[in-house]
């Protein structure tokens, strides 16, 4: 009885083990504001990680250049038995029997050599250009990483702000909805009383019913939202996240300044041509490596090899027989069939490429930054249009109300008057996004985001 009591309380330990092992790994609850969506990214999301990971590679890869200008020693040993010694033909002549050959053996059973070798560079140009460029290779990775962060930034920002404009989505919706529902009982109960129509309640009734899936469309969407939110952010999925950011938070006002004239220097500002100053600093190091395979290089070196040789293996390290040396090698390059010659060529057309290239971006962020500030300067023109259009449109479905109440309009006008209503929050909601979308964007372009 106590063994099966045993079993049982294991079986239910197993059992509640792997219970704990399924549930979410990640329940905690986060609000945040956009600028901890950011920083919580630049931890967690993949692309800046590994970024990351590339700077940290990038410094142990300048620490191994660093470290071929230390002396480089190595030691071999080794161990031979010999189960057949070598045997060497001797011209008969030595033993006076000339025209034969006399099988002798060489040798003994068991040899062992040790050697420990140190080589040093003393000049190498390949070296010298690697030390030289160390610091500029770090630096484009450097510029990588800051890039890959600019970019979650940009993608976290732009997900952030569509959640909040999802949420006055549907605030806007459920204001229109419980006006509907008003309407809707009040033209009920006047189709009962025999002033209104049943034909105006049906009309009604079906703005009123598309009006609420619309709104069941769109708390879907916010939730996909909120997990796209999460997915830039490098979140799990089943995280619990709020918003402390509102809209009225975001600054939009435009009051001219440095968006009304173009800055012809903002391309300084972008990480995109910084990082192509940079490769084109290492094509230039480069080139002077090729040029460097022209010159000599000179090595220091030095070998310590003790000998061991016995016919029986205990005896085998009792009597060294060492030998030494020091010197230097001189590598003197005479000719090599024209190749570096051709891949000296090679690296200069690329350096000329990297030159265009930097020319054609510079042009490029420039055309971005008019176009970026074009757009941001329309959208939010254009979103003041549609918040007065808003307006307009809510006052003219009052109007249409008041008619429609007094007898003297008809129930199509308010019908009308409140499609007229939801198409301009529909053109307001997309205005916002684009007018948010656009400063973003605009940042990005002033080179404002590191």
């Amino acid at each position: 009885m106590k063994h099966i009591i045993l079993i049982v309380t294991l079986m239910c330990a197993i059992a509640l083990n792997s219970f704990a092992q399924q549930t979410p790994p990640d329940s905690q609850k986060y609000s945040f504001t956009v600028a901890d969506c950011v920083n919580y990214a630049y931890l967690h999301q993949d692309s800046v990680v590994n970024a990351g990971l590339d700077v940290t590679s990038a410094g142990y890869h300048v620490k191994e250049i660093i470290g071929q200008g230390y002396p480089q020693i190595s030691g071999v040993a080794s161990f031979q038995d010999y189960l057949k010694i070598p045997t060497t033909l001797i011209p008969g002549e030595f033993f006076g029997a000339p025209g034969t050959f006399i099988p002798l053996k060489f040798g003994v059973t068991y040899q062992s050599n040790l050697s420990l070798t140190a080589n040093q560079i003393i000049f190498d140009p390949s070296y010298l250009v690697g030390l030289a460029g160390r610091r500029t290779y770090k630096e484009l990775y450097d510029r990588s990483y800051t890039r890959s962060k600019i970019a979650v930034n940009v993608n976290v920002t732009k997900a952030y702000y569509q959640v909040l404009v999802s949420i006055e989505e549907l605030r806007l919706l459920q204001e229109d909805i419980d006006q509907l529902k008003q309407q809707v009982n009040e033209t009920t109960a006047q189709n009962k009383q025999g002033v209104a129509e049943l034909i105006d309640v049906q009309r009604i009734t079906v703005q009123y019913n598309s009006l609420v899936t619309k709104k069941e469309n769109t708390v879907r969407l916010l939730s996909l939202n909120y997990e796209l939110l999460k997915f830039q952010m490098g979140m799990p999925i089943e995280s619990n996240l709020i918003l402390k950011d509102k809209l009225q938070d975001v600054q939009l006002d435009f009051s001219g300044g440095e968006a009304v004239t173009t800055d012809t220097t903002a391309y300084r500002n972008r990480i995109e041509y910084g990082l192509l100053e940079t490769q084109e600093k290492l094509d230039e190091y480069d080139v002077k490596l090729k040029k460097g395979q022209f010159l000599p290089k000179l090595t220091a070196n030095a070998s310590y090899a003790p000998s061991y040789q016995n016919n029986s293996f205990g005896q085998l390290y009792k009597m060294d027989f060492p030998s030494s040396y020091v010197g230097l090698t001189l590598n003197v390059p005479v000719f090599t069939g024209f190749q570096h010659k051709y891949q000296l060529k090679q690296s200069q057309i690329t350096v000329e490429k990297a030159q265009n290239n930097l020319v054609a971006t510079k042009n490029a962020l420039n055309l971005e930054v008019s176009k970026a500030r074009i757009t941001y300067i329309n959208g939010l023109q254009t979103l003041n249009d549609q918040r007065k259009n808003m307006a307009l449109a809510a006052e003219v479905l009052r109007v249409a109300k008041i008619k429609y109440d007094q007898g003297v309009g008809s129930s199509l006008e308010v019908i009308q008057a409140q499609t007229a209503l939801q198409d301009a929050d529909n053109t307001y909601i997309q205005g916002l996004y684009d007018a948010l979308v656009s400063k973003v964007d605009l940042d990005k372009a002033y080179g404002r985001i590191k």
